[in-house]
């Protein structure tokens, strides 16, 4: 850029940042891309509400307590069960058993089956975890072929997490993790696997080599593979949680795990940068236990669902210590997912820039925007006693909307004493709400209102 003499530059301003011409433009034009594939996963079905046992059993799997979590997935309406780690090899602990890849005698004597009879049997799809590009030194695979791992000639690399890395650009090693979990998913009823990979990659060397590209393409070829010979087998990518989220994995995954951490406050500024790129309906979003295992906060049940509903969304939590009002609350939920989630995995993604930085407004927008919804959220306390406006971006200017709040997983945390009026419904031009706004209800920090906008 050339100024002139006496010209200043002045740099655009942050409520610039988030428009149709900004970052949402590119956001909405990666999401078009992305959507207009044929294997695109809302391409072939509606996203499955899942539950994942982590945070519910860790490594005490049990079939009974597993047949209790079944029962109320039932009940609140869960679509895929997913079993974690630990069903497999000497693997009770994270010290060993990665590479083994076959059920435990001590764990599952009579196999996985009895389990996935359980779950199929309540009309919900089994799902299994599996890092497959992992291998711990204590293991029958590494005691074997200490040789197939990555590493530079004559050391061993430093131990993550009591593991070390596959070489899949070794054969041996390639075949050996496809021949495993081709065979575990050629046994039993699985159509979605979890596919970990919690460590970072250290001296990525094959055979004195740089390993990292012929790495990656190896781990594509498998998910590939896997499902050419599985069709229909959907594949996570996990990477510790939010690693390996990229617009090359995007091509060979179908969901990818957002983040290990399902504490609700720190999953809004997750959620929200991560789908800049990737569109919501590929990012898994759970409700979390009520006291976070990760950073001990506590949050209400209707700030961690409006959370996790903006996603491909599911549950990570012990259900079966759900209170009765907390399953109705959730069957709730779980219904409001389900008939609302064409238009959250079909919309276009709104991020409405606020004067401070205490609260996010974002929401998503149908494409012919006869609809929307969007959540406000109070990330810490408000620094004034009235907040600032509440508006909606995105719609058809010209066009006369119905604002209200609804409430799927019950109420929020409010400070304000009188409620505003228009939570009830109210009738404005598009133009209006995306330039003047209303009011939001003063609410106290870590909540959120879920708010819906339809066309007259």
């Amino acid at each position: 850029m050339i100024l002139a003499p006496g010209e200043t530059y002045e740099a655009p301003t942050v409520a610039a940042t988030f428009s149709s011409q900004g970052i949402d433009g590119i956001t909405d034009r990666y999401y078009r891309w992305l959507r207009s594939r044929p294997n695109h996963p809302t391409n072939v079905r509606p996203r499955p509400l899942t539950l994942n046992v982590w945070e519910a059993v860790y490594f005490n799997h049990n079939l009974e307590k597993l047949t209790q979590l079944a029962d109320v997935a039932k009940e609140i309406g869960v679509e895929r069960f997913v079993l974690d780690d630990g069903w497999f090899g000497s693997r009770r602990d994270d010290h060993s058993g990665l590479g083994d890849w076959v059920v435990s005698k001590d764990v599952w004597p009579d196999g996985l089956k009895p389990l996935i009879d359980v779950v199929t049997s309540r009309g919900i799809e089994f799902g299994l975890w599996f890092e497959g590009e992992m291998v711990n030194p204590d293991s029958d695979l590494y005691r074997a072929h200490p040789e197939w791992i990555l590493h530079v000639e004559g050391r061993i690399p430093p131990e993550g997490r009591f593991q070390q890395v596959l070489d899949l650009s070794h054969q041996g090693a390639y075949d050996h993790v496809f021949g495993q979990v081709d065979a575990i998913l050629s046994e039993y009823d699985i159509a979605y696997i979890k596919w970990d990979h919690n460590r970072t990659l250290v001296e990525a060397a094959h055979l004195g080599q740089a390993a990292v590209r012929e790495q990656t393409k190896a781990i594509y070829r498998l998910f590939d593979q896997l499902k050419a010979n599985h069709p229909g087998l959907e594949i996570e990518s996990c990477s510790s949680g939010g690693g390996r989220i990229d617009l090359g994995m995007v091509e060979h995954a179908d969901r990818f795990w957002t983040s290990d951490c399902n504490d609700a406050l720190e999953r809004q500024y997750i959620q929200r940068y991560t789908q800049f790129a990737i569109p919501p309906e590929m990012l898994g979003s759970h409700i979390g236990p009520t006291h976070s295992h990760t950073t001990h906060r506590v949050h209400s049940l209707s700030f961690r669902a409006i959370t996790a509903l903006f996603g491909h969304a599911g549950l990570e939590w012990d259900i079966t210590e759900c209170t009765d009002e907390e399953k109705a609350t959730l069957k709730s939920w779980a219904s409001y997912y389900k008939a609302n989630r064409a238009l959250l995995h079909g919309g276009k993604m709104v991020r409405v820039e606020q004067p401070n930085d205490n609260a996010f407004v974002h929401g998503v927008v149908a494409q012919d925007q006869s609809r929307a919804i969007f959540a406000y959220v109070t990330l810490r306390a408000m620094s004034g006693q009235t907040p600032n406006a509440l508006r909606f971006e995105g719609l058809d200017p010209e066009a006369n909307y119905r604002v209200k709040m609804v409430q799927p997983a019950g109420s929020s945390q409010y400070v304000t004493r009188v409620m505003p009026t228009w939570l009830a419904g109210v009738e404005l031009s598009g133009a209006a709400l995306a330039q003047v706004g209303v009011r939001p209800p003063i609410l106290a920090p870590e909540n959120a209102i879920l708010v819906e906008v339809e066309r007259i």
